[in-house]
């Protein structure tokens, strides 16, 4: 299962493995202008979201093969894509277990499609109003990123980036400490169509380090999260 319907709207997958709720998101989704995503079993919503990068997940509890509070956990260690969970139980202990365990809201089986629509559109908003660092200089010891000149200094000396390099660099430190995934960082600095090209990603991540003299094995500025993504790890100063 791994199966799409594209439109231009934000992505959403849902994880869910009725087929009748499945069909009925698709319908109510797409019809909203949402671009749909979907996966049956816990397995293929991970690969789902590290491959496709969603805005919003819409996580059924009960998977055949892992708890949805799994999945959670599993998720939230790597990305803070807003959760949407879909539970049968109408209990308010599980609903505080489900918010303090990541989950960013909660619908309770059966819901009405105006209140499925009201949910996604508030945390979609919330989304939507989070900003990047947006500092004019950002400097982490002897690391300088001039983001007026779009100019990058190390121990006081020019850094040669080219432009995508540097672009690479500063959507990194726009996130510290937060994973970005290869599939962000592709579309964001190759666009849409290059989502499929990780060796892109592993060249010029190599070629940012050398050029920073940052050792992967021993980071001080871009940590691997193999197969995932990049986190940059430095502290400001």
């Amino acid at each position: 299962m791994n199966a799409q319907a594209r439109t231009d709207g934000p992505r959403i997958l849902v994880i869910d493995d009725e087929p009748q709720i499945r069909r009925f998101m698709r319908a109510s989704l797409t019809a909203e202008g949402y671009t749909y995503l979907e996966a049956a079993t816990a397995e293929q919503g991970i690969k789902q979201i590290t491959s496709q990068n969603p805005h919003l997940v819409i996580l059924d509890l009960g998977l055949p093969d892992a708890d949805g509070y799994q999945v959670m956990r599993q998720l939230r260690e790597w990305s803070q894509v807003p959760v949407l969970v879909l539970t049968a139980r109408d209990d308010e202990l599980q609903k505080v277990k489900l918010l303090e365990g990541g989950a960013n809201d909660y619908l309770t089986k059966p819901f009405g499609i105006r209140e499925l629509m009201a949910r996604i559109h508030v945390l979609l908003r919330d989304l939507s109003i989070e900003q990047p660092t947006a500092e004019a200089q950002l400097r982490f010891g002897e690391l300088l990123i001039d983001r007026e000149q779009h100019k990058v200094f190390l121990q006081n000396e020019i850094v040669n980036l080219s432009r995508k390099e540097y672009a690479l660099l500063d959507f990194l430190v726009s996130h510290p400490q937060k994973l970005v995934t290869q599939q962000q960082l592709l579309e964001k600095i190759w666009g849409q169509t290059h989502q499929e090209d990780t060796h892109y990603l592993r060249i010029f991540v190599s070629q940012v380090r050398k050029k920073l003299k940052d050792d992967p094995a021993q980071p001080k500025y871009i940590e691997t999260e193999p197969g995932v993504g990049y986190r940059f790890i430095a502290e400001k100063s």
